[in-house]
C-alpha cells in the first residue's frame, strides 16, 4: 500500500503542476477504484484549487465490453456525457489503474467490430486532439501502481511502486522544481530542433529520415503526461523515408508485440513484419491512416531504464527514440488522421544518432 504522504505529494504536483486547476475549473477524473487513495487526495486538492471535480470510476468488468457482446447499433453509439465532457470540461486526468495486463484491453473479436467501433469513436478521437491541441482543455495521463501494472512489468508490486514513484521524481524533496529543471534542459533541445528542416536517425536499428519544417517540437515536460521527459513533432506526412527496427516490445489490443520492421516511402508505410504479433500489424496496418506517421519523439528520462509494456513509461526511456504510427498532434502542426496512435520505441544508446540538417546533435542516447 503507497504511502499516505507520497500519494499526498503525487496529487498536489497532478492538481497544481500538472493541470495548473484553478478557481471555478471543471475537472473530469478517470480512473478504477483500485486508486481511491490517491483519488481521495487529488479530489482534496482540487477543492483546495477552486475547481470542480467529477468523477468516473470503473468497475471490473472484464468480458463484459462492447466489443465482446455489442451488436452494431452497440458499437456506433457514441457516449454523450463523455462527449459533453471533451466539449467543455476545462481539465481532464486519467489515472491508470488497470485491473488485468495490457491496461485491461482485449483482442476484439472480429477485426470488422473492432473497425466499426473505432471508426464511431473518431468524433471523440477528433474531438479530444482538438481540444488539447489548441490548449482550450489541459489535460494529464498518469498510473497508479496496481498487480497487473507489476505483472505487466515483471516487477514485484513493491518494486513496480518505487519504479512509479521515482519515475515522476516523487522521491525528491521539490518534485515541481524537478520538473521545473526537465523543462529548462528540454528546452534548448527544442530550440535546435525547431530550426531544424531535415531530422535522421540512423543507427544499428534505424535509418529514417523526414521533414519538420514548418512544425513543433513540443518540450514536454510533466504536463500533459506524468512521469515525462521527451521532446516530440509530428513529421511532414510524405517525408518519412526510409527503414525502421523497434527494438523495445509493446503491447497493443492486449498483445504483445515485438521485434517490429517497417519499410517507409513517401510518408506511407509499404513493408512490415513483427518477431511476435504479426497479426496485430496487419489488423491496425488495415485502420485508415495507421501506415502514415503522427508523431516524432526523443525520450529523455534517464530515471526509466526498462521496459514495462506501458507506453506511458516506455517512450520516455532516457537514451531511446519512438515513433507513433496514425494520428497526429495538432499543437505539432501535424495533419494525419487516425483512430490509432500506437508508439514504437527503439533504443539509441549503442551507436545512435540524430542528425539536423546534416549537424550531428545526438550521440548514443544523449543530446550533444
Amino acid at each position: 500500500m503507497p504511502d499516505k504522504e507520497i500519494l499526498s505529494k503525487y496529487a498536489k504536483l497532478l492538481v497544481n503542476y500538472c493541470l495548473a486547476v484553478k478557481k471555478d475549473d471543471k475537472v473530469y477524473i478517470v480512473s478504477s477504484y483500485l486508486a481511491e487513495q490517491l483519488l481521495q487526495e487529488v479530489v482534496k486538492e482540487i477543492y483546495l484549487a477552486g475547481g470542480h471535480p467529477v468523477i468516473s470510476v470503473e468497475l471490473n468488468l472484464e468480458g463484459a465490453g462492447v466489443l465482446e457482446n455489442g451488436e452494431q447499433h452497440q458499437l456506433e453509439w457514441i457516449n454523450p456525457l463523455k462527449k459533453h465532457v471533451f466539449e467543455s470540461f476545462d481539465c481532464y486526468l486519467n489515472i491508470r489503474a488497470p485491473f488485468t495486463r495490457g491496461d485491461g484491453e482485449s483482442e476484439p473479436p472480429s477485426a470488422e467490430k473492432y473497425k466499426v467501433f473505432q471508426q464511431a469513436q473518431n468524433v471523440l478521437n477528433q474531438l479530444y486532439f482538438e481540444r488539447i491541441g489548441n490548449g482550450s482543455m489541459r489535460r494529464c495521463l498518469c498510473q497508479y501502481p496496481t498487480q497487473a501494472g507489476a505483472d505487466d512489468a515483471e516487477l514485484s508490486l513493491d518494486e513496480y511502486e518505487k519504479f512509479v514513484f521515482q519515475s515522476c521524481y516523487l522521491y525528491d524533496e521539490n518534485p515541481v522544481e524537478k520538473w521545473l529543471e526537465v523543462r529548462r534542459n528540454q528546452q534548448a533541445y527544442v530550440d535546435r530542433l525547431n530550426k531544424a528542416d531535415l531530422v535522421h536517425y540512423k543507427g544499428p536499428n534505424i535509418d529514417i529520415k523526414f521533414s519538420v519544417k514548418g512544425r513543433t517540437w513540443i518540450n514536454s515536460d510533466g504536463r500533459s503526461n506524468m512521469p515525462s521527459g521527451e521532446v516530440f513533432s509530428a513529421p511532414i506526412e510524405d517525408s518519412v523515408q526510409g527503414k525502421v527496427y523497434f527494438s523495445y516490445p509493446t503491447i497493443y489490443m492486449g498483445k504483445d508485440v515485438e521485434g517490429i520492421s517497417l519499410e517507409v516511402k513517401d510518408g506511407v508505410i509499404i513493408a512490415w513484419s513483427a518477431e511476435k504479433g504479426q497479426d496485430v500489424l496487419d489488423k491496425v496496418f488495415a485502420i485508415e491512416g495507421a501506415r502514415m506517421w503522427g508523431e516524432v519523439a526523443i525520450g529523455t528520462n534517464f530515471n526509466i531504464q526498462r521496459t514495462t509494456r506501458n507506453i506511458l513509461f516506455d517512450e520516455k526511456i532516457g537514451g531511446s527514440i519512438h515513433m507513433a504510427v496514425g494520428q497526429s498532434y495538432r499543437q505539432c502542426g501535424g495533419l494525419n488522421q487516425s483512430t490509432v496512435h500506437w508508439d514504437m520505441i527503439t533504443d539509441m544508446r549503442n551507436g545512435g544518432q540524430i542528425f539536423a540538417d546534416g549537424e550531428l546533435i545526438y550521440q548514443d542516447g544523449r543530446f550533444i
